[in-house]
């Protein structure tokens, strides 16, 4: 199977899709401002002890204090502790490697026995803020790479359960425990399987030295501070996925393809060229047949197969998903066997909505009913093939006697929501608007305004893509009237994600020149 990354930067966010076979099976957006991330470090303040809950309340910076559980302190606590206040009291930095380990914390323990409030603790984001709740912590801290991951303050190596060779597991795990230093524990990764002793070691150098980099900082840092942050979304979704399979990676931005490059050099150097900087006219992702996609996948009702549709729900305790066969109608077919085909094929597209928008907690699945306990069989073990891929953690469960299936998958992130509904841009959601035939008398009013008043000669008009052939159309289009008429060096540029009577204007620099005005309807 062949996969594809399309990276779309913006001012404000970055977008990036993964295409198989040119679908799109995952879709993150980051805002370029975002910050608690998964596997940012932080200095924290205990703000509020819950014995109840055996948990804490940890003012790491956000709005909502995160939230910090007595199983999430990680056995070796006390050795982080006594780490902590060494590099505090000390003015030179003291190596771990050295440094002698303290008592592992008792399974069973109180929190109130370890912490108190106002105490300063080293806490790491193991889960985003979603919806109303503030980030979920662990003092455990780790740094992730793509064959391992290192754990300072233990001495263990674990293995991921998913190499299954004995040999290998083995070989593994001597190799780790003769090549990593004192005092850090590593757990190495399914895409460590095969690799050689060098790619293994220079991997886990770069580790440690980010370890070392950053920890540091702990000694000039006042709670809540940022001690370290994760490797940006590109580079870490790419680090978790990145295969031989990708033939390419498409960035529309210099500066991100050169540190995607960069790393794909250090952990493929036989597949650096892949990235390659995207530089055409239409927007990256309309030009890669991303837009369309996102369009027709995230609404409420999603149509796969034959007129067959899914519904989405989405509550705050957990996501509904209804199957419905629509006016499909085959006659060949009974009705068990076409209640089969048409749930194998929801199958299909529900594996990869989870996927897409990252739906996590409970999802139930209401199927069509069927009555033959082979086809059931057959579509739970279907269901767990497609599974496979995923990423995130996740089980499923047998069809219950209601035809239900139930999934748990892992949420670290909140649940990914695109609109795909439009406010008129001309009317603001009030009702009434302009006749659309003087849509084009607006651009010429604004084209003239650019170019009289703001002197602006050479840009980029974007607007629907019907609009953009209309403008075009003809040897003596509009938009040849209208370079004729103004002296100036106009693209026009066909945007899906526009609004039909919606337009965009971009200088030289593909900076937005904002001359859009509210209308005052009557």
């Amino acid at each position: 199977m062949t996969s594809e990354l399309v990276v779309d930067v913006q001012p404000k966010e970055i977008t990036i899709a993964v295409l198989e076979e040119k679908k799109l099976v995952e879709l993150q957006q980051e805002s370029q401002d975002g910050s608690f991330a998964v596997g940012n470090i932080y200095v924290g303040k205990v703000k509020k002890l819950m014995p109840a809950l055996n948990a804490a309340f940890v003012n790491v910076g956000h709005k909502k204090d995160a939230f910090l559980h007595y199983l999430d302190l990680g056995v070796e606590f006390n050795s982080v502790l006594s780490f902590q206040k060494q590099v505090e009291d000390k003015k030179k930095m003291p190596q771990l490697q050295k440094m002698k380990l303290q008592p592992e914390i008792e399974k069973e323990g109180s929190i109130a026995d370890i912490l108190k409030v106002g105490q300063e603790i080293l806490v790491q984001v193991a889960k985003e803020p979603i919806s109303t709740k503030g980030p979920r912590l662990t003092a455990e801290i780790s740094f992730a790479g793509r064959f391992m991951v290192l754990i300072p303050f233990i001495n263990r190596v674990s293995v991921s359960q998913k190499i299954k060779s004995r040999e290998e597991r083995a070989r593994l795990r001597q190799l780790m425990q003769s090549i990593k230093p004192k005092n850090f524990g590593v757990i190495i990764r399914t895409n460590a399987e095969g690799k050689r002793v060098a790619d293994l070691d220079a991997e886990l150098k770069v580790l440690v030295k980010r370890w070392e980099d950053n920890i540091g900082k702990i000694q000039k840092a006042k709670a809540p501070s940022l001690i370290y942050e994760e490797t940006g979304r590109t580079v870490a979704l790419l680090r978790d996925i990145f295969s031989p399979s990708f033939e390419q990676i498409h960035v529309n931005d210099r500066e991100i393809a050169r540190q995607i490059a960069d790393y794909v050099s250090v952990i493929a150097p036989d597949r650096k060229n892949v990235v390659k900087e995207y530089k055409g006219a239409l927007p990256i992702l309309d030009n890669f047949g991303v837009t369309k996609q996102i369009k027709s996948l995230f609404g409420r009702t999603v149509t796969f197969k034959n007129g067959a549709y899914l519904i989405i729900e989405h509550t705050e305790a957990l996501h509904v998903i209804d199957v419905n066969s629509g006016n499909r109608n085959k006659s060949k077919l009974g009705q068990e066997d076409s209640a089969y085909e048409v749930n194998v094929a929801a199958a299909e597209e529900i594996a990869r909505q989870l996927r897409l928008r990252d739906m996590g907690g409970i999802i139930v699945i209401d199927f069509i009913d069927m009555n033959k306990g082979e086809h059931r069989n057959k579509l739970l073990a279907r269901m767990q093939e497609l599974m496979a891929k995923d990423r995130a953690k996740h089980n499923i469960l047998p069809l219950s006697k209601f035809g239900l299936m139930q999934i748990t998958r892992q949420r670290v992130r909140p649940e990914m929501e695109v609109a795909t509904s439009e406010v008129c841009p001309t009317c603001f959601g009030k009702g009434k608007i302009k006749s659309s035939i003087l849509f084009t008398d607006t651009l010429e009013g604004k084209i003239d305004y650019l170019t009289t008043k703001l002197q602006v000669k050479k840009f980029s008009l974007h607007i629907h893509p019907y609009v953009a052939a209309y403008v075009q159309q003809g040897l003596f289009s509009l938009k040849y009237k209208w370079k004729k008429k103004f002296k100036i060096s106009m693209n026009v540029i066909p945007d899906q994600k526009l609004g039909f009577l919606q337009y965009e204007f971009y200088d030289k620099e593909g900076n937005e020149i904002d001359l859009k005005e509210e209308i005052e309807m009557k």
